[in-house]
């Protein structure tokens, strides 16, 4: 089986060149065009969380050969994490070949992040099984770039880090509002504000209320920080 040009053109991106192209296509197949001759691409999802995983756990200890397992723990998850492995689909425009059925493909399923990232990992485990692990290896350092280098030397969770930013100071944890929704009904964004006891409050807007939480308890702990 060929390739279709656009998905010889994605496998280019990627920096793959497939033996078998049917692995290609069941990684970007979304279950809602699965059927009984074309199956999605869960298990392989499933798979490629695994192999991004020891990539990216092997790249953290290198990078860092003094680190405490408290150090690399939030680094590696900085990495890993569905907004990461959406952020690299949408750089190589993924979305642009998924196999969508009509209703997801009319709901804006292209621009989802848990479905971006959900195919990246499948496209991982897609390489792993047609190239073995040193082509999955060199697909995703070439993909993740610089990110390993540059995540941030403390990428504890913002919501985390800001719970015990008040429990030392033996406060209730903060919460978290929805001021706002804005956009159409399949790609909202949420504005989220997170509220200290003390009244300290930020708000921050995204695709998610997730990422919106995590932005809104970031910059409050900027300004916490001076």
């Amino acid at each position: 089986m060929k390739l279709s040009a656009d998905l010889t053109a994605f496998a280019k991106r990627l920096g793959h060149d497939f033996t078998n192209p049917e692995l290609l296509i069941r990684a970007l197949t979304h279950g809602s065009m699965s059927s009984t001759t074309r199956p999605d691409n869960q298990r392989l999802e499933f798979l490629g969380d695994r192999v991004l995983g020891l990539v990216m756990a092997e790249a953290v200890l290198a990078a860092d050969k003094t680190a405490s397992e408290g150090q690399l723990a939030p680094r590696f998850n900085a990495l890993v994490r569905k907004e990461t492995c959406a952020d690299v689909a949408r750089e190589i425009d993924l979305g642009a070949v998924l196999k969508l059925g009509r209703s997801e493909m009319m709901s804006g399923g292209r621009r989802k992040q848990a479905l971006l990232g959900d195919a990246m990992e499948a496209v991982i485990a897609a390489v792993y099984l047609d190239g073995g692990f040193e082509a999955a290896e060199a697909t995703i350092r070439k993909l993740w770039g610089d990110r390993v280098a540059t995540v941030e030397a403390d990428a504890r969770d913002a919501k985390t880090a800001l719970q015990e930013w008040a429990q030392a100071r033996r406060m209730p944890p903060p919460a978290y509002v929805e001021t706002a929704r804005s956009g159409p009904d399949h790609a909202p964004e949420f504005t989220i504000e997170a509220r200290l006891e003390n009244g300290e409050v930020a708000q921050a807007s995204a695709k998610s209320k997730r990422a919106a939480e995590q932005d809104a308890a970031r910059a409050l702990l900027d300004r916490l920080s001076g």
